[in-house]
């Protein structure tokens, strides 16, 4: 079968499409039959070597849809469901950019009814990293909370999650978001280049990886998460700073299933470029300018 994967670091050149055995799941694992798989910036940042295996031959690829179509001793599923499934191994020799791929039950879901395999593709893992980076910072319902980069598709999936727990959510985002973000739970706007206020917010979820400025918007005691382990801003004040390691959670999963066919989480596709194109999805990436995810489908 195909996959995409690096074998030197570099920009969108350095993905190659190769022929690799097709994976045979173990005990308590599913092979899922990929129908899509979207594109995103963690799996730049391993092409580009963020994560090292400098030599090694490594897989690209953290977000599958597709089918269910060999199973593992133990696994408890069945050949032909529709999953949703998130891959979260570094420099593993095999994402799920590729036409099969192996993963634990425990990172697989059912799929939302509702949806496509490409929207459904870009779910698990901004939806999962949206929904612990909220649990991480603990805030109560009522509480106040500013999201950066609240446009991007963690920002965005974190709105959404925020206003349904109840919080009082502020967007920072381009002005061209505002409608789009109000329409998805934002209480409050704050057009980017616009400096938060400082201790303004109970909590900040800094999506946009503003640092320093985001951590001032928190308030004395307040809690401030990244999504990039190792470039938090220096505690102070009494803050609970963190950054997100995100994990595979079928239960959370299939619970955030259920809210996209609800409609109370949107899934967003920006483009689809066949497998085969890899390499011109990862330039198309490197551009930016982005509302929603790119799906690779094999």
């Amino acid at each position: 079968m195909h996959a995409a994967t690096v074998s030197r670091f570099g920009g969108p050149e350095a993905v190659e499409i190769t022929e690799v055995p097709v994976p045979v799941p173990g005990p308590g694992q599913v092979r899922i039959k990929v129908a899509a798989a979207a594109l995103n910036p963690v799996d730049a940042a391993m092409r580009s070597g963020v994560f090292g295996g400098e030599g090694e031959r490594i897989g690209l690829g953290w977000d599958v849809a597709g089918t269910i179509d060999a199973v593992g001793p133990g696994a408890g599923a069945r050949p032909g469901d529709r999953v949703i499934g998130m891959s979260t191994g570094h420099r593993t020799p095999l994402g799920t950019h590729a036409e099969y791929v192996v993963l634990d039950t425990e990172a697989v879901a059912p799929a939302p009814a509702s949806l496509d395999d490409a929207h459904a593709a870009t779910l698990p893992l901004n939806t999962l990293s949206a929904d612990q980076s909220l649990a991480l910072l603990a805030l109560r319902p009522g509480q106040s909370l500013l999201i950066t980069g609240a446009a991007g598709a963690v920002g965005a999936h974190a709105v959404e999650l925020a206003h349904l727990r109840g919080l009082v959510v502020t967007a920072l985002a381009s002005p061209a978001d505002e409608e789009f973000l109000r329409s998805r739970g934002a209480d409050h706007f704050l057009p980017r280049g616009e400096k938060p206020a400082p201790g303004g917010w109970d909590g900040v979820l800094d999506a946009a990886q503003l640092g320093d400025d985001a951590s001032a918007a928190v308030r004395d005691g307040g809690a401030h998460v990244g999504l990039w382990p190792g470039r938090e801003p220096a505690p102070g004040r009494g803050i609970r700073v963190g950054a997100l390691d995100v994990r595979a959670d079928a239960e959370r999963l299939a619970a955030l299933s259920r809210l996209a066919d609800r409609g109370e989480v949107l899934a967003r596709v920006a483009a689809t470029y066949p497998l085969a194109e890899a390499a011109a999805a990862h330039a198309r990436l490197a551009e930016g300018g982005l509302r929603g995810r790119i799906v690779l489908v094999p």
